[in-house]
């Protein structure tokens, strides 16, 4: 939807950005930063993944005491820590710096997973608080990975390859977090096996102990990273100009959160209650079997990231999004009418189960961080990235809530017709208000943005203060693009 107040890939630049030249450092740099928050995001995805299987555990070795609540407590606390490290280090990342905001979100995944495996009380109900409150740490540092990570990507990915940005940014985000989950049950498959289900209390702290070192493999790359040139020739760290963002970027707001919220609320409840529905479903409730099926149904969730990364630039970002959401309707409609019949048939409801899970792969899952990135521009990249994902988490803390009720007083199949309805309300407001920036050089978008506020009056400084090969730059009215070039 073209619009004033919103840019969009036909929008005709009054300026264009300088050409970027990286010296061999800045090069090397910009591909640690890719890799980095490849490795970084994995971490995150084995955290989204790892109550899946713990939450079928606990009920084991707790049936009296891991009620609904607690189980839905335990399963939020990791989400109401995301929307936190979301809204904070997405501030953090545009205000102080890339590198700070990665190295801190490492430090604190770290610091809650290894709070969650050594949690200890005298009752059950006290190890829940524990783990309720070391999962709520995790969860900041999690969150607070999703802006840190994705912007320094987008914007290291631009630098080196503008035409193949979306395609690279999807497979070192969506597809790492989308691994997550099959690795999470693969490792809790392999531990299973060795310790056997006699020791499940092993089995949960081995499984939440290893997510001790996925994040401890890029903490000294980004000890030593470079932030993003895109990001330190146009860093604005005083006098943030927030009204006149939200003047210009209003309708991408609108749509990059409220998309978000949509799919998070769908797609986190699903993933963390899966295994309690494929148990349910499952007659002797075995939890080998549980687990092998949940490590089929995200194996068939998994090429749907490669079939959104290889739709992004052939139809663009918004097509392939509602793409994907119109899969939640279609499969959500299936499964949730015809679900007293395909529940006796478990590898076909498991294969549909996938298949929606799979659209949403395709679709949101991979393009609401890539228009998250793109829509907005640098000094502003992490604010409006981190405000989107804490909307979308807050959208999953809903869902995750309303899961059980939704199961308790509506019945199970409620849960697939739902989300078939936010299927649809997901192409209404990816039609509407979400830009598609396909092939746009977000430094021309940068460009833009700078003339904007040259049009509106604002005066500031443009650039890191610490970096000796960039100056800074005083914007005023009366200033020429030239003099607010950096």
């Amino acid at each position: 939807m073209a619009n004033d107040s919103m840019p969009t890939a036909k929008e005709e630049a009054k300026v264009k950005s300088p050409p970027t030249t990286l010296t061999t450092k800045e090069r090397l740099s910009a591909y640690f930063t890719i890799a980095a928050a490849a490795f970084g995001l994995i971490s995150d995805g084995y955290q989204n993944n790892l109550m899946t299987m713990a939450n079928v555990v606990f009920k084991r070795l707790y049936p009296n005491d891991y009620t609904s609540v607690v189980s839905t407590r335990v399963s939020n606390a990791l989400l109401v820590g995301a929307v936190l490290g979301q809204v904070f280090v997405g501030l953090i990342c545009d205000r102080i710096g890339r590198k700070v905001a990665l190295v801190a979100t490492t430090a604190l995944i770290v610091l809650g997973a290894i709070l969650a495996t050594a949690a200890h009380a005298s009752t059950p109900s006290g190890l829940f608080w524990f783990l309720t409150v070391a999962r709520g740490i995790t969860g900041v540092g999690v969150g607070g990975e999703y802006p840190a990570s994705s912007t320094s990507a987008s914007e290291a990915a631009n630098e080196k390859m503008v035409k193949q940005r979306g395609p690279v940014f999807i497979m070192v985000t969506n597809f790492v977090l989308s691994f997550g989950g099959p690795l999470a049950v693969s490792v809790f498959l392999i531990v299973l096996s060795a310790a056997g289900e006699n020791h499940l209390q092993t089995v949960w702290r081995v499984a939440f102990g290893i997510g001790i070192a996925l994040p401890l493999t890029v903490f000294y790359f980004r000890m030593r990273m470079l932030s993003p040139k895109l990001y330190r020739k146009g860093a604005i760290k005083r006098r943030v100009p927030y009204w006149l963002f939200l003047k210009r970027y209003w309708r991408a707001i609108i749509g990059t959160c409220g998309a978000w919220f949509l799919y998070d609320f769908v797609t986190f409840p699903n993933g963390v209650f899966s295994g309690t529905i494929i148990s349910s479903v499952i007659h002797n409730n075995d939890i080998k079997a549980t687990a092998e099926w949940q490590l089929l149904l995200g194996a068939i969730a998994l090429p749907g990231v490669f079939v959104g990364a290889y739709l992004c630039n052939i139809i663009g970002r918004r097509n392939t999004m509602m793409l994907g959401f119109s899969g939640y309707l279609v499969f959500g409609l299936i499964i949730g009418l015809a679900y007293d019949k395909i529940t006796k048939i478990i590898p076909l409801f498991v294969v549909f189960y996938g298949l929606m899970q799979s659209c949403g792969n395709m679709g949101p899952g991979d393009m609401l961080g890539l228009v998250s990135a793109e829509s907005f521009p640098t000094p502003m990249r992490g604010t409006g990235y981190g405000l989107a994902a804490a909307i979308g988490k807050t959208g999953a803390a809903v869902g995750t809530q309303a899961f059980t009720p939704i199961q308790n007083n509506l019945g199970k199949k409620w849960t697939f017709i739902i989300a078939a309805i936010c299927g649809v309300t997901g192409v209404l407001v990816t039609y509407f208000f979400v830009p598609d920036m396909t092939g746009v050089d977000l430094a021309d978008e940068d460009a833009k943005f700078m003339q904007y506020l040259i049009e509106n009056g604002w005066e500031g400084q443009v650039g890191e203060d610490d970096d000796k090969e960039l100056i800074h730059t005083d914007i005023t009215p009366e200033s020429d693009m030239e003099k607010a070039s950096v």
